[in-house]
């Protein structure tokens, strides 16, 4: 078994893709693809079959996976973000 630097209930923020900057909480964690689901980001629509929960079938949206070198820790992201600081302009 791997270990990975995210599990269930962290708080992560996306470093690359069409998700990029957006914060979420992660749902699970898929150790054998080596992904996660992250609440609210990479949403997709899933369409469903007809059943008694939905017996005219169903367009479902929830969310999709994120590889996990694409996310990072809040904490680490925003000490990382803090270490680098904001330069000053030049005065003229």
């Amino acid at each position: 078994m791997s270990k990975f630097h995210v599990k269930k209930g962290d708080e992560v923020v996306v470093l690359a893709g069409a998700e990029r900057g957006k914060r979420g909480k992660v749902i699970a964690v898929s150790p054998r693809k080596g992904r996660a689901i992250v609440e609210g980001l990479k949403m997709i629509k899933r369409h469903t079959r007809k059943s008694q929960d939905h017996p005219q079938g169903a367009i479902v949206e929830r969310e999709g996976t994120i590889h996990l070198s694409n996310l990072m820790k809040v904490d680490r992201f925003d000490a990382r973000a803090a270490k680098q600081g904001k330069t000053e302009p030049a005065p003229a």
